[in-house]
């Protein structure tokens, strides 16, 4: 099975730019995006032999998450059940016979970490919210989670220590999450690969240089390592300041 995580930094600005193509292309049995920017009935998509699902924040033009899948879920839930993290359209999860899918918009801590309390709390809470469906079947917990783990993570480590999706809280977060039985698969498979990115500031040619961060992930429970057959990271693909994220698992 092949899956894409993307963020698209608005859907309707990437529509323009080729995205059915890429999606066509991309040829993936499930796609999920992040920061569709969208309400309900403000696109219309038409992917044949796929299953849509979309999560809406209640402020208009902000945040949101999309699930298509060709493989028909058993069960979808919006959100992990908690008022205060429900409201933004940051999570999908879609539970499989083998597996459960979970699409992700992590909030930004924002500017001088003006947000970050809040972020500790969500970590905290998703990291349960994920061990309590590991304890039922693996999960695939995928998208743009707003964390560089380690300095090879990011080009330029020194200069963001402290900084918003560099602090030690967030962090410290990825790796409690990574040590309660959960695996980053880049990381684990190209554990030296250095430059690999999957967002850049619009600002100071980034791009153009590769000054970028890694912060679109699939992490997978433990035991679905052995199934891992590719990560991999898409920077060709352009539309958005993130490009795709790939992975590849073996059929049981």
């Amino acid at each position: 099975m092949k899956f894409i995580s993307w963020n698209v930094n608005g859907l309707r600005a990437v529509l323009k730019k080729g995205f059915e193509d890429r999606f066509n292309d991309l040829n993936a049995d499930i796609f999920c995006l992040q920061e569709t920017k969208l309400q309900a009935g403000q696109v219309a998509l038409d992917f044949p032999g796929y299953h849509q699902y979309w999560n809406y924040a209640e402020k208009k033009g902000y945040s949101g998450t999309a699930v298509f899948t060709r493989r028909q879920p058993l069960k979808v839930v919006y959100g992990m059940g908690i008022p205060e993290h429900d409201t933004e359209g940051r999570l999908i999860t879609l539970e499989f016979e083998d597996f459960y899918f979970v699409c992700c918009y992590t909030p930004n801590a924002q500017n001088e970490l003006k947000r970050i309390d809040y972020r500790m709390q969500w970590e905290d809470d998703l990291r349960a919210y994920l061990m309590r469906l590991d304890e039922h079947k693996p999960v695939i917990y995928t998208g743009d989670l707003n964390v560089a783990h380690e300095e090879i993570d990011l080009k330029n480590p020194k200069s963001n220590r402290g900084n918003a999706g560099f602090s030690d809280q967030e962090r410290g977060k990825m790796t409690e999450l990574l040590s309660s039985g959960f695996a980053d698969t880049f990381r684990r498979l190209h554990p030296d690969a250095r430059d690999a990115y999957s967002w850049w500031s619009y600002r100071f040619k980034a791009r153009e240089k590769n000054a970028g961060w890694r912060i679109d992930y699939f992490i997978v429970s433990e035991r679905l390592m052995e199934r891992v057959e590719q990560a991999s990271i898409h920077p060709e693909i352009f539309g958005s300041d993130h490009c795709p994220v790939a992975l590849v698992l073996r059929n049981p």
